[in-house]
């Protein structure tokens, strides 16, 4: 026991202690809803250290952690051998160097694994072309044949499989012509479309008009 409070209070676990207790009345503030843990996500950038993605307090928090408990071990380890004067404190400022870039290390590779898992965007889908405006490709459209043209939200463009559900509704469709998306079929990785007619599109709604002012008589 005494071995351990000597290591703790040594340079340079103290520093990382002190950062410890900082961490713990932080998140206990956290859980008492006094504080938010996206405290400090606008005022630092965690993306140049390669630790972005998550909220700051949490990549901070593991850091301060892990380098607690990686600047105990190097300090306990020091304090067992016979090392004095300079070359100790030359040990300890190794341990606290090594300490940084163990925990930064640390973080930055749960981080990635984080990621990998939980990507911060969903990836794109098929689904996001539901209710869009298509361009016919092929010279017709029927129950089992026809390809068309769609743009996606980011302005890319993409060629998919469209259906005509409809046999009447055949001769609406000729290469150029516009067509709806409206469902999508996850056997048959098509689209069922139907005929959209472009000039019938009121597009979007315009801004309502400030009224004109009155001028009032005066007598």
């Amino acid at each position: 026991m005494q071995e351990f409070l000597r290591a703790a209070s040594s340079f340079p676990t103290v520093l990382f202690g002190a950062a410890l207790i900082v961490v713990i009345c932080f998140w206990l503030l956290v859980l008492a809803g006094a504080a938010d843990h996206h405290s400090f996500d606008a005022d630092l950038d965690t993306d140049l250290a390669g630790i972005g993605g998550v909220p700051v307090t949490v990549s901070v928090s593991v850091m301060v952690v892990v380098a607690w408990f990686t600047s105990l071990t190097g300090s306990v380890l020091l304090l067992r051998s016979a090392v004095t004067g300079t070359a100790r404190a030359a040990l300890a400022c190794a341990v606290l160097a090594g300490a940084l870039l163990i925990s930064w290390a640390v973080v930055r590779v749960l981080i990635s694994r984080y990621r990998r898992h939980f990507p911060a965007e969903l990836p794109p889908s098929r689904q996001d072309f539901l209710g869009r405006v298509c361009t016919v490709r092929t010279g017709s459209v029927s129950s089992d044949f026809g390809q068309a043209e769609v743009v996606a939200a980011d302005g890319s463009t993409a060629m998919v499989q469209v259906r005509l559900l409809r046999q009447s509704d055949e001769a609406a469709f000729t290469a150029g012509s516009a067509g709806l998306l409206y469902a999508y079929d996850d056997e048959g990785e098509f689209f069922w479309v139907s005929p959209y007619d472009v000039t019938l599109d009121p597009g979007p709604p315009e801004p309502p008009r400030p009224l004109p002012r009155t001028r009032r008589r005066t007598r």
